[in-house]
């Protein structure tokens, strides 16, 4: 595993924006395994920012996002699909007929996540993912559990997860309480993992996750198991 340790969030962001770049530089078409959620905020507006000085093109990449809530509209603006043409989609020049996000309308769950398993598997797998961290060390949508859950599938998230992404809806009540998420066996399969973790908060699980047992309990502990993993945080995530 690789470690860098940025001064700050925003430095932090660079680095990562900088190692998705590189990426997309030495493989064009490549296929990014992409993440929402507060963290990727920075590393996002750096990549965009890259696009209009004309060191990228995301003409030929092709995206496929890790989760969505169930039940929200693409155009609802607190579903993920929103998130992500609001914070990259919208100002780079990838076809957004190249991006993939889970079907949160799909009532019929088993549909839902053997589609989302066929979309990736006909794009011949993830070239390089990019996660965050939850503070129960849930990666995706993951949550603890008693067992890895190895193709996507639909989540009930737990009360801790919907306390944290509360903060981005009216109030805790509006938070959707099931989502779709890729599985672990899918993350796993990426030839490279990035995972990007800030502040303070996130220094105990940074802890369990990479230096404790591998368990389901911690489903981040499982990184440890892969052979090209980064990590890229702050001072307070990694001081």
């Amino acid at each position: 595993m690789k470690i860098y340790c940025g001064k700050d969030y925003e430095h932090a962001g660079r680095i990562t924006a900088n190692i998705l770049s590189a990426q997309i530089i030495m493989k064009p078409d490549c296929v990014l395994g992409l993440a929402t959620g507060s963290t990727p905020i920075s590393a996002y507006e750096n990549l965009i920012r890259h696009y209009e000085s004309g060191d990228l093109d995301f003409s030929l990449v092709h995206s496929i996002n890790l989760d969505e809530y169930r039940g929200l509209d693409p155009e609802n603006d607190q579903s993920y699909r929103y998130f992500m043409n609001t914070h990259l989609f919208d100002h780079i020049n990838i076809d957004k007929k190249n991006t993939f996000v889970p079907d949160g309308m799909e009532k019929d769950a088993e549909k839902a996540c053997q589609d989302y398993d066929e979309i990736i598997r006909s794009h011949g797998g993830i070239d390089l993912q990019l996660l965050g961290l939850g503070h129960n060390g849930h990666i995706g949508f993951n949550e603890p559990s008693d067992s890895f859950a190895k193709g996507t599938h639909l989540v009930t998230l737990t009360e801790s997860t919907v306390t944290a992404n509360a903060r981005f809806f009216a109030s805790a009540s509006d938070v959707p309480k099931e989502a779709y998420t890729m599985g672990i066996r899918s993350i796993m399969q990426a030839k490279i993992i990035l995972v990007m973790a800030c502040g303070e908060s996130k220094k105990e699980i940074i802890k369990k996750a990479f230096y404790g047992p591998i368990t389901p309990q911690v489903p981040a502990s499982v990184l440890q198991l892969h052979p090209n993993v980064i990590l890229v945080g702050d001072e307070a995530a990694l001081g």
